[in-house]
Order: C-alpha cells, then sequence, then structure tokens
C-alpha cells in the first residue's frame, strides 16, 4: 500500500495544520515520557496482541512526543492510513469524511502536567498512543474507513448518526476482545486511560459478547465509567457489523 493516495479532502480542509515538532518543550517531552511509563506496564499485559504489534510497527518512543510524519512512513506503506495533524475537535462531516480517506484526525496538542490524569479535549497522547497502533491492523484499519463512509452518507440523518455513535463508542473508543482466554483492551478510551482500562481489568462493567443490535440500542454517558461493554471475538467481527449496519441504515 505505499504511495497510497488520499482522496482530496473538502470539508476538512480548514481544520488542516503541520506539526511542528521542533517546537515541543523538554517539559512536554518529559510530560509525554510519564505518561507512557504509566500506561506501559498495564498495556504489555492486558492490551490485545494487535495493539502492541502495531505500537511496536509505527516505532513509537516511550522518551519522546510522537512525530508524525515518522509515524506516518511506517504506517502508510501497512495499510494506506495517515495520521493527519488537525488543529482540535472536528464537525461531525469533516470528521467522517477524514476517516473515509483514511486520515486519522490527530491532534498535536499534548495535556499539561497538571492535566495528566484526565484531559476533555482531545489530544496527541489520547489520539497517537489511544487510537493509530490500531489502524496498523488490516481488518481495523478497513472497518474505520467503512464506518466514516456509511457515517458521511447518512449526515442528514440525526438518529442514525446516535446509533452509529455507539457502535464507534463500543469499539473504536471502548472496544475489548477475548483473546488468550482472556479479556483484552482495544479501544482508545481504554488503552490512554489508567483508570478506565484499571475499571475493566478488575471486572467493574458487564462484559457482554457483541451484538450489534445492542450495541447500536446501547445509551452511555461520556462523563460516567461504563457499566456494559461489548467483547468481539475478532476484529472480523465489527467490519461486518460495520457493514451490516449500513445495510440497515442506508436502505
Amino acid at each position: 500500500m505505499a504511495g497510497t493516495a488520499h482522496p482530496t479532502l473538502t470539508v476538512a480542509e480548514p481544520y488542516l495544520i503541520q506539526q511542528d515538532w521542533s517546537a515541543y518543550t523538554a517539559e512536554q517531552h518529559s510530560v509525554w515520557r510519564e505518561l507512557v511509563s504509566r500506561r506501559m506496564p498495564q498495556l504489555q499485559e492486558h492490551a490485545c496482541e494487535e495493539y502492541l504489534d502495531g505500537f511496536q510497527k509505527l516505532g513509537l518512543r516511550a522518551d519522546a512526543i510522537p512525530n508524525l510524519a515518522e509515524v506516518n512512513r511506517r504506517l502508510e506503506p501497512l495499510t494506506g492510513w495517515n495520521a493527519t495533524p488537525v488543529s482540535g475537535f472536528l464537525p461531525p462531516d469533516a470528521f467522517f469524511e477524514m476517516l473515509a480517506a483514511r486520515r486519522f484526525p490527530t491532534t498535536t496538542y499534548l495535556r499539561s502536567r497538571e492535566s495528566m490524569e484526565y484531559t476533555p479535549e482531545p489530544d496527541i497522547f489520547h489520539d497517537v498512543l489511544g487510537h493509530v497502533p490500531m489502524h496498523a491492523h488490516p481488518v481495523f484499519a478497513d472497518f474505520l474507513q467503512h464506518y466514516g463512509k456509511v457515517c458521511a452518507a447518512i449526515m442528514g440523518d440525526k438518529d442514525k448518526l446516535e446509533r452509529m455513535g455507539r457502535l464507534f463508542w463500543f469499539t473504536v473508543e471502548f472496544g475489548v476482545i477475548r483473546q488468550d482466554g482472556g479479556i483484552k483492551l482495544y479501544g482508545s478510551g481504554l488503552i490512554s486511560s489508567h483508570g478506565e482500562a484499571t475499571y475493566v481489568i478488575e471486572g467493574g462493567p458487564e462484559i457482554r459478547d457483541f451484538n450489534l443490535e445492542q450495541v447500536l440500542a446501547q445509551e452511555f454517558k461520556v462523563s460516567e465509567m461504563q457499566k456494559v461493554l461489548y467483547a468481539v471475538e475478532s476484529f472480523e467481527q465489527i467490519y461486518e457489523a460495520a457493514k451490516e449496519a449500513e445495510a440497515r441504515l442506508c436502505r
């Protein structure tokens, strides 16, 4: 997939920026180093093998904030995905346009030392450490692009978008998978948050078998620990779920 040509972005174009990697301070690299060193022992034990494989393949470093150009030099030949710098939160139409083009909106801001436990706004730690390693996995990569295409096609229907948002929440953000005889983490909200991950590992939420109909109907609150999570058996399962959701919602 080397040299993948990405479709031109129109809606998202005003939000695209350049990452000035040289502008990060020693203190910011120190915060990154501390954030990663806190997470990796738990992730080595509890993250799914596909996540850990992606982390290694992308050459992510524990001692320095990622240089997105270097990450993309490794990522694009694997799956055609690109971690594309953006200015912050995107409106839904811009977000879905980017996913459909295999461009993941990636913030370049890093949380401060005072906000290491939690930041309400996206930052490069959540976006890169939490999300991007999974984009190196071909099936997950195809799923995420297909998800973006489906959502872009139903932009005018608030109810359908809300239901698709639940699919994203219970897979991309808070997804778990049955692996090696236990529950492993792959959702970015679990990968990047020690508190959320520990809550799952210690048996806090009810873990149900993944069921598309239940997921599309499962309400959630962003501000609370998750009461219910849905475990998949494979990433092919969520790719098929995205195609089934498209058939249901885009008839």
